[in-house]
């Protein structure tokens, strides 16, 4: 067994840096280039045959519209689904499909397939499903084709209901606004707690204006929109792609709709049975802690950096008690950007910063030597940037979140997910998790009922099943990749050492065990393991 890799055993009795884009682009008309056809023979490359299933219609058409240009898009074949915003109850069925009847509105979501660069590709394409929750999985495309995703396969793409290139599209961009304008306020203070819910309610009400109904935008409705999707397609057999949000909603499709799929992949995972505040603690502390055991096992790190840990969670507890305000300058702003350093926004900082691992330690140096400018820009940079403003499905965000989540969870259950994880930090700071701040509060605003019990049930399969963690991943803890695979008989969990959350993205390696994992579903060669390398810290004078 190589190292890194745990095997699935059959049980004896399962943020943020954002990807979606925000200004609207111009309809690119598609190209159909000729790669894999459909497992159930259909004369053309999937895509090209209008179809009509049941109550969902794939059509060809153009490609939707993406707030970046993605040059690739003009080689891709595109259409839209359309299919009913709120279905009925399966007759007969145990598992629910959504909640009451059909109203008789539909939805409209963009679909964009990227052909396989192989001159005779598989006949079983990649579906990928995106981040988030509330990303735009066409604008993940270019992430998808930088780790060669589509050497042997075409890969589908198709805008989860609710998103950028979605009809509805219900983003929200006041909350992100907000955001950005809540780094000069103090995190856990009431009144905080006050403008983020008004920030939600606004939201809310622009759902509302839309004429969407909140209660649909969900795992349920969206894992019947794959399924529907793939059937209009004319796909037999598919394999499933999903990054961070997406392995949350692909372990609740191969639980629901089992039928049609080959393989599944899942990185940076976040199972459904245990998603919420208590497990956004954890990943943040195993995260940390690879970080700062991987500085410590650096002889120039450790030498320049001793007990980073300690100074971590000591500048917390100092921070919480007495904040640092100072301004920053940020490029895309035209006037100097307040921001209160707190304990939980250096907190919500680190959680990103694992991504930008190399210059971690040198940012808590210089803060404990009271130099806060280094953390300060680049929260203010993430939070003011473009792609943080108005690409984010903020309807679906919620909607996931306080039907599928905070029904399961209390505020106390987050507090004690929290003291077990740090110990040391302020009780001030529990309640609010890293990326889910006032979430009960804003579920109590955003009104919806609760989902069936049963989307909280542990996914068991057969379905060959990859799972990727990221030794550094604060966001998805690093461990649940072997929680899932308690209960998927025949998978494989790797953990990629010195990498941050969504390990594809960035290891070459995870890259390689990817695409050899889709070509044989039960062997996925993990030999690059063996030879990857601790970072080089920055190390400062």
């Amino acid at each position: 067994m190589s190292p890194g890799t745990t095997p699935g055993r059959r049980p004896a009795r399962r943020l943020p840096a954002t990807l979606a884009g925000a200004t609207a682009g111009a309809l690119v008309v598609c190209l159909a280039a000729m790669p894999a056809h459909a497992e159930s023979g259909t004369r053309g490359p999937i895509g090209t045959v209008a179809r009509t299933v049941g109550d969902a219609h794939f059509e060809p058409g153009p490609c939707p519209r993406t707030a970046d240009p993605i040059p690739d898009l003009a080689r891709a074949r595109c259409g839209t689904l359309t299919v009913p915003e709120k279905r009925s109850r399966a007759q007969g069925s145990k598992e629910p499909q959504g909640y009451g009847g059909d109203d008789g509105r539909e939805i409209t979501l963009a679909v964009a397939i990227m052909p396989a660069e192989s001159s005779s590709p598989a006949s079983d394409p990649i579906v990928w499903l995106a981040g988030g929750p509330g990303d735009d999985a066409v604008s993940e495309i270019p992430m998808a084709l930088a780790g060669n995703l589509n050497r042997d396969r075409d890969v589908i793409f198709m805008s989860q209901r609710g998103t950028y290139s979605a009809d509805p599209e219900l983003t929200c961009p006041n909350i992100d606004r907000f955001n950005a304008r809540a780094l000069g306020l103090v995190s856990n203070a009431p009144s905080t707690g006050r403008l983020h819910v008004d920030a939600t309610r606004a939201c809310r009400d622009r759902v509302d204006a839309k004429g969407a109904d909140r209660s649909t935008y969900n795992d349920i409705e969206s894992s019947a929109d794959y399924d529907a999707l793939r059937k209009t397609l004319g796909v037999k057999k598919w394999n499933v792609f999903g990054i961070s949000y997406g392995t949350h909603l692909a372990l609740n499709y191969m639980r629901l709709h089992p039928k049609g799929i080959r393989s599944v992949g899942i990185d940076g995972v976040l199972p459904p049975s245990i998603a919420g505040g208590a497990v956004t603690w954890k990943a943040a502390r195993e995260g940390f802690d690879g970080l700062f055991k991987a500085c410590a096992q650096q002889p120039a790190c450790n030498t320049r950096y001793p007990n980073l840990k300690a100074t971590f969670l000591r500048l917390v507890s100092e921070l919480e008690a007495d904040p640092i305000t100072t301004t920053v300058t940020v490029p895309v702003h035209p006037e100097p950007v307040k921001v209160v350093l707190d304990g939980s926004n250096l907190v919500t900082w680190l959680t990103s910063a694992t991504h930008v691992a190399a210059g971690v330690p040198r940012s808590l140096d210089e803060l404990a030597h009271g130099n806060p400018q280094r953390i300060a820009e680049q929260l203010a940079g993430g939070k003011y940037s473009p792609q943080a403003i108005g690409r984010v499905a903020h309807g679906l965000v919620y909607g996931v979140f306080c039907s599928q989540w905070a029904p399961y969870e209390s505020r106390a259950d987050i507090i004690r997910g929290g003291r077990r994880a740090f110990p040391s930090f302020p009780r001030s700071m529990l309640a609010n998790a890293p990326q889910l701040a006032w979430l009960h509060d804003d579920c109590r605003a955003w009104d919806v009922p609760p989902a069936p019990p049963s989307v909280r049930d542990v996914t068991r399969s057969d379905i060959p099943t990859l799972a990727l963690s990221g030794g550094f991943d604060a966001q998805t803890a690093p461990s649940n990749g072997a929680y899932v695979a308690r209960t998927l008989s025949r998978s494989t969990a790797v953990t990629i050492p010195y990498v941050a959350h969504v390990v594809f993205a960035d290891s070459q390696c995870a890259q390689t065990i990817t695409t050899s994992f889709f070509a044989r579903p039960t062997a996925p060669d993990t030999r690059c393991l063996a030879g990857l390398q601790l970072p080089q810290f920055e190390i400062a004078p």
